[in-house]
């Protein structure tokens, strides 16, 4: 009888195992490394190909961060590495990046459209790189060809998609209170922010929105009159959480249940996004790459905050904090997600509800 028990048990296992194992291999592994207020966010699909959207700040520290976690990850080459905009903060570790780990695949909005803030010379370098791999020019409409997953782009070179994306498309009330910004008076916003490859990305019903650094006038096209997004499970707080972003009437339209924000320290996480994010309809959770010092008690508790460290500058936080910590997000076909916290261990499921 008790062979007969054991014997069972095994049978069990070994039919369960392959089951365990395909459906893990079916899961969607994103994680938000810590580029001191910048961004560099590394997608695994489940075909195992590679999209790293924006590569930090030049210098080892940032493309030593990403190689780190691209090796924790299981990735030994970045198929598809995506260049929001040509900001110091998202394109200047692109060279240094290369250095370390090979990219076949540039994707971008085009030519610079900034002289500020030494574009031009972040640009050129890029290019440097760029014409050793395969190049794809991002389009609104267009999707980025990463088996596994769906990517499509929503916004580049200053253009939005002019049409819905399956589901989505009602009206939006909320657009009566839209006051627009002059960002004419800030060649940074007017420059290469609006210009940002933005992006949902969807795993089966799992649906993540990365808008880059997307201008408040520029989010507005995509939520007025119209909602063109739709909902989302997880919202990438755009331009790391600055109030000159995330429109409330475009966060708030897309019900996002949890929303990830890559800020630093010393900069993004303005108390008005922190006040955006915390009303939107439906959302569980925010969760923070870092305490945000101006915010004070308006950050989330400690356990959803990856790196507690107070230090960096406010206009580029290079100064090295010593050990970092990345956000790691497991998405699922039927909607369902896991976020983890590598600083602490904690983690949050998030149940399928679509």
């Amino acid at each position: 009888m008790r062979n007969r028990l054991f014997l069972a048990i095994a049978v069990a296992i070994a039919l369960a195992s392959p089951a365990l194992w395909a459906q893990q291999k079916k899961a969607l592994e994103v994680y938000f490394i810590d580029v001191e207020g910048g961004q560099s966010t590394l997608f695994v699909s489940p075909s195992g190909q590679s999209l790293l959207v924006d590569t930090g700040w030049a210098g080892a520290r940032d493309a030593g961060r990403i190689a780190s976690v691209a090796k924790l990850a299981g990735v030994s080459q970045i198929d598809y590495l995506v260049l929001t905009h040509y900001h110091a903060d998202h394109a200047g570790g692109v060279v240094d990046l290369a250095g370390l780990i090979p990219i076949k695949n540039f994707v971008d909005h085009g030519p610079s459209a900034e002289e500020a803030r030494n574009v031009p010379q972040n640009y050129a370098a890029y290019l440097t790189v760029r014409g050793k791999g395969q190049h794809i020019l991002a389009k609104p409409g267009d999707k980025i060809p990463v088996p596994g997953i769906d990517v499509q782009v929503i916004s580049a070179a200053a253009e939005t998609i002019a049409k819905p994306l399956p589901g989505a498309g009602e009206a939006n009330p909320l657009c009566a209170d839209f006051v627009p910004k002059d960002e004419t008076l800030d060649p940074l916003v007017g420059g290469e922010n609006k210009q940002s490859v933005g992006m949902v990305i969807s795993l089966g019903k799992f649906r993540l929105g990365d808008f880059g650094d997307l201008t408040w006038n520029k989010e507005h096209d995509l939520a007025c009159p119209n909602n063109l997004i739709g909902a989302l499970d997880v919202y990438v707080v755009s331009h790391h959480g600055q109030d000159i972003s995330s429109l409330p009437m475009l966060v708030h339209a897309e019900h996002p249940r949890v929303a990830i924000m890559d800020n630093g320290a010393k900069k993004g996480g303005a108390v008005a996004t922190f006040v955006t994010l915390k009303t939107s309809p439906g959302l569980e959770d925010l969760w923070q790459l870092h305490y945000a010092v101006d915010a004070e008690d308006h950050n989330m508790p400690e356990k959803f905050i990856a790196n507690m460290g107070t230090g960096g500058t406010a206009a580029t936080g290079l100064p090295d904090e010593g050990a970092v910590n990345y956000i790691q997000l497991t998405a699922r076909p039927d909607g369902s997600f896991t976020v983890k916290n590598s600083r602490n261990g904690y983690q949050k499921e998030y149940a399928a509800k679509r």
